[in-house]
């Protein structure tokens, strides 16, 4: 008999912080793997409130900028059968992004070493590993959805490359169609005030780009300084911290399904 062990791997920080990019590297490095996106639980335009100071709708709130409720049940399902509902609506497909290699070494020393262990729990445990890569631009700010990704990964990159960043992005996707830019000031009013309000708490003094991390919503967690790194080197730190996690996880006592 064999039992479906779904394991959620979180995967947040701040807009354009590089997440999507790292998700989808370990969606290919990790077999039977599926990728979440928080942005596609993002309310729909109408309900999006406007910011009573600048009189623009607020997408970073973090009370309204994800429809809370849908997104817990949502990582409940997976978590039970780890599978995406085939009518999910994805905004992904639609965003044009950057390349970031990762070298074939890694990328090839990863898979060999997650197969391997994919198919010994399989032959000696009986267990079916499935990954579900989560990521977010709120992903620890909710506490219960929080409590549901079991390896929890941090990007924090700083400020002035945020901002250029987010600049350089050619699209938003709203409801499946292409967004018009930011209006003026939107980054220095209410992107960046939403990410340190949100995050604030995670680091020493409330410094989000240099405060050592703090508290118990970053116990446990890998907070990442990817600005200063490769993506070939984020990918292979953050494999060895999955490869790390897995053995104890593994022996939680999880409810399985059988498959």
């Amino acid at each position: 008999m064999v039992h479906t062990r779904v394991i959620l791997i979180g995967v947040g920080g701040a807009t354009c912080a590089g997440k999507t990019t790292l998700a989808k590297h370990l969606c290919k490095i990790l077999p039977n793997s599926v990728i979440v996106h928080q942005d596609d639980f993002g309310p729909s335009i109408e309900s999006v409130p406007v910011h009573p100071v600048y009189n623009v709708k607020d997408w970073d709130n973090p009370e309204s900028a994800i429809d809370w409720p849908r997104f817990r049940r949502f990582l409940e399902n997976v978590k039970q059968d780890g599978r995406i509902p085939p009518d999910h609506i994805r905004n992904d497909p639609y965003n044009e992004q950057k390349k970031f290699p990762v070298d074939e070494e890694c990328y090839a020393k990863w898979k060999s070493h997650f197969e391997e262990v994919e198919r010994r729990a399989r032959e000696d445990h009986g267990v079916e590993i499935v990954w579900a890569l989560v990521d977010g631009f709120l992903l620890y700010w909710d506490q219960e959805s929080m409590d549901k990704i079991d390896i929890r990964i941090f990007l924090r990159v700083q400020h002035d490359t945020l901002r250029e960043r987010r600049r350089e992005r050619d699209n938003h996707i709203i409801d499946g169609s292409t967004w018009p830019p930011d209006p003026p000031l939107y980054w220095e009013r209410i992107a960046w005030p939403g990410y340190v309000a949100a995050h604030k708490d995670m680091f020493e003094n409330g410094d989000v780009e240099s405060g050592r991390p703090t508290g118990d919503r970053t116990r446990g967690m890998v907070v990442l300084e990817n600005e200063k790194m490769s993506t070939t080197e984020v990918v292979d730190r953050c494999c060895k911290e999955i490869a790390a996690s897995l053995h104890a996880l593994l022996q939680q006592g999880d409810p399985h399904h059988e498959t």
